[in-house]
């Protein structure tokens, strides 16, 4: 029995060095390859479009200031109403320019008597002067005809009154010329004095609405003309049948964009929707913000937009239709001279260089280096290479999407 014991664990430890050595000989089981996500690159639209949040402002808006000081006599306007381009807002009361004006006035008159005494001076003056030639022709006529008749003094004094009868002339034009240059003066200030008149009257430069009063009647308004004093406007006037939309475009946008370019204007307030389009950009970007000012345009004909209210301004800068694109993760080097993508073709990776267009916040345009139908993985990139052999999986992207 204790033989059969013997041979069993004999048998046993046979067995086990077998196995032992069977284990130490067998070669370890391949590493499988790494598992990627992969898009497949095909045609899609794409659209570029740029959300930014602006302030609705008045298209024109201004203080309206006296060009004159003077006294409120009257005002017509108060906040909230709506007044025409050049009606009457307030009238001063300048008695000092009242008083010009008369003066200018008289001045005028005057001039206009002194031309008609000119002219009356020249008349004389032209009868002595004809006058006077006529007695030295027949004298000296007769002096000719009969030698010795008449004296030689006598013609030489005939022809002296007749040559100072012609400067008597000349005199009396030169006079009229003065008079009528003083009348011209004399019309010019009156003509001034009449406008500084009228600056009494304060009209509405634009048609809009009246933001602000700031006068009543008997306030004393200071002249609007000069910087070293802080004068009163006499009312704020907004024009508010037109809106202004101030945009700050991002500098790497400001190549997209241009005048009649569509937007859409989404007032979150009213919970309505506006379309409008481009109107005017500074063409020149802040060094402070990077970003260019961008004006839209957007009509408020029933005054139901107030300015200060917000807007999202949903702007399109580009459309592709149709074109071959990727996920944007599946490029790398966006924005540098070498744009890369990994391809997958039979579990193999190969490394394209591509040329990119337009770019979405979600798809990027491929101009070159890829074909409809590659599949190109997404995601990271880091720690593939050239060769190296992948098991793609589908990344769930829509080849086909708008972005």
């Amino acid at each position: 029995m204790k033989h059969l014991t013997n041979t069993i664990l004999l048998g046993a430890v046979t067995v086990s060095a077998g196995l032992l050595t069977s284990c130490k000989s067998a070669p370890p089981p391949p590493t499988p390859p790494p598992t990627v996500p992969v898009a497949t690159a095909g045609p899609a639209t794409l659209e570029n479009d740029l959300t930014l949040t602006a302030e609705f402002r008045p298209y024109q808006e201004v203080d309206v200031m006296a060009k004159v000081a003077g006294y409120v006599k009257y005002i017509g306007v108060d906040i909230g109403d709506h007044v025409r381009q050049n009606a009457v807002l307030a009238t001063l009361e300048v008695p000092e320019i009242q008083d010009d004006v008369a003066k200018a006035k008289a001045g005028v008159a005057a001039a206009e008597a002194n031309i008609v005494t000119a002219q009356a001076v020249i008349q004389r003056a032209q009868a002595a002067a004809n006058i006077a030639a006529l007695s030295f022709k027949r004298l000296q006529d007769v002096a000719k005809r009969d030698p010795g008749l008449v004296p030689k003094q006598d013609v030489d004094v005939a022809q002296s009154k007749q040559m100072e009868a012609e400067a008597q002339l000349a005199s009396a034009n030169s006079e009229l010329k003065a008079a009528q240059e003083g009348k011209s003066g004399a019309e010019s200030e009156y003509s001034r004095t009449q406008a500084m008149m009228q600056y009494a009257t304060i009209r509405a430069p634009f048609t809009g609405i009246v933001t602000k009063r700031f006068a009543n009647t008997g306030s004393m308004i200071q002249a609007g003309i000069s910087s070293e004093t802080q004068s009163m406007p006499v009312v704020s006037l907004a024009q508010n049948d037109l809106l202004r939309l101030i945009l700050p475009v991002p500098v790497t946008d400001v190549a997209g964009i241009r005048d009649g370019q569509p937007v859409n204007v989404n007032v979150v307030s009213l919970g309505r929707t506006l379309q409008g389009k481009v109107t005017r950009y500074a063409d020149s970007v802040q060094m402070a913000t990077r970003t260019m000012d961008t004006e839209v345009d957007v009509p408020n004909p029933d005054g139901s937009l107030v300015p200060g209210m917000y807007a999202e301004v949903h702007l399109h800068l580009a459309d592709r239709p149709n074109v071959l694109s990727v996920p944007l993760d599946a490029v790398d080097g966006i924005g540098t001279s070498v744009q890369q993508a990994y391809i997958v073709r039979d579990g193999v990776v190969h490394l394209a260089n591509v040329k990119v267009g337009l770019e979405t916040p979600t798809r990027i345009e491929i101009l070159s280096g890829l074909q409809a139908g590659d599949k190109v993985i997404v995601g990271r990139h880091t720690g593939l290479s050239d060769g190296e052999k992948v098991d793609a999986e589908p990344a769930g992207y829509e080849s086909g999407s708008h972005s």
